[in-house]
């Protein structure tokens, strides 16, 4: 169990959604702002070797929280973007890290890292049962790339890197200029009610189904990793439940208040038909336990939403 206060702590990506979460459980623990260090793209590009050394120097924690990515159609667009981005600061991040002697670092992965064939709810076992969705396959693989490397890293060197693997997020704040499930459903409401129109359009059929963990349990989660998880092997942190999108967008419409036709446009994607993680292994090695339940969390986003897009 690693005590944080008094730590010096890196936060990449710290600024952004998940990451201004993570600040905030780490004060909330007692961690002193001052030892938070969160790099701004505009000073520190993280795909320079360059930028990443200065960010590590003197740090005892890392949790490497940024990267590149977004919905369906920024993956679609662009592809190369988003594998250069990833595996350099990934490779050049966590080397530096090492070099520099932290103590811990804390790789932030993805779900869609799992098979597409992988049984459900998917489990950390099955991470290397198959192929992964060609759809997003540059940014998954480039993640899948940062456990191999921490598992390497660990191997050689002594070095404790481990590596979470995180469902959709959703709750109060912009998580990125490309949005993702649940706010591009809310948006969608919300320029409707403004221009008086009475439909949406929502990508797919509405069948696929996800699990949804509101942000500020996923923070408490990556938070309670960096303090007491310390194996080679990943773990998930997930809901533990999954829904359709098509129950997922008409329960935000009702949240809403919007009573207008919902418009499925089979023609776009809308990636693999489920997805659940089971976080029965977080759940014992760390104590996790989503708090939030999925109407919370909703509301919670949409009046967040509301009060900024005057």
């Amino acid at each position: 169990m690693i005590d944080l206060k008094g730590k010096k702590i890196l936060i990449t990506g710290g600024a952004g959604f998940l990451g201004s979460h993570i600040v905030r459980v780490l004060v909330g623990r007692g961690v002193s702002e001052s030892l938070i260090v969160v790099p701004r793209f505009e000073t520190h590009d993280l795909r320079k070797r360059s930028a990443c050394e200065a960010m590590v120097d003197g740090v005892q924690l890392v949790v490497h929280a940024a990267g590149t990515t977004g919905d369906a159609e920024f993956h679609r667009d662009h592809p190369a973007e988003i594998i250069h981005d990833n595996l350099v600061m990934g490779v050049e991040l966590m080397d530096a890290a090492r070099r520099a002697g932290a103590e811990k670092f804390v790789a932030i992965g993805s779900a869609t890292e799992y098979p597409e064939n992988a049984p459900l709810p998917y489990r950390e076992e099955n991470l290397w049962t198959g192929a992964v969705a060609s759809s997003h396959a540059p940014y998954t693989i480039a993640k899948k790339m940062l456990l191999v490397q921490g598992q390497a890293y660990r191997a050689q060197y002594g070095f404790n890197a481990v590596h979470l693997l995180l469902t959709n997020m959703y709750g109060p704040g912009s998580e990125t200029r490309k949005g993702f499930v649940i706010t591009n459903i809310i948006r969608r409401i919300l320029g409707a009610q403004r221009e008086g129109k009475a439909y949406i359009e929502v990508w797919g059929t509405g069948q696929a189904t996800r699990d949804f963990l509101y942000v500020a349990d996923a923070a408490e989660g990556v938070v309670q990793a960096l303090e007491a998880y310390d194996d080679a092997s990943p773990v998930n942190l997930g809901s533990g439940w999954e829904i359709s999108i098509r129950e997922l967008t008409e329960l935000i419409a009702r949240l809403m208040g919007f009573e207008g036709e919902i418009r499925w446009d089979k023609e776009k994607p809308e990636g693999p038909p489920r997805r659940m993680l089971d976080i029965t292994k977080a759940e014992r090695a760390f104590g996790f336990s989503p708090k939030t339940t999925l109407a919370e969390g909703l509301k919670a986003t949409i009046a967040w939403h509301v009060a900024n897009s005057q």
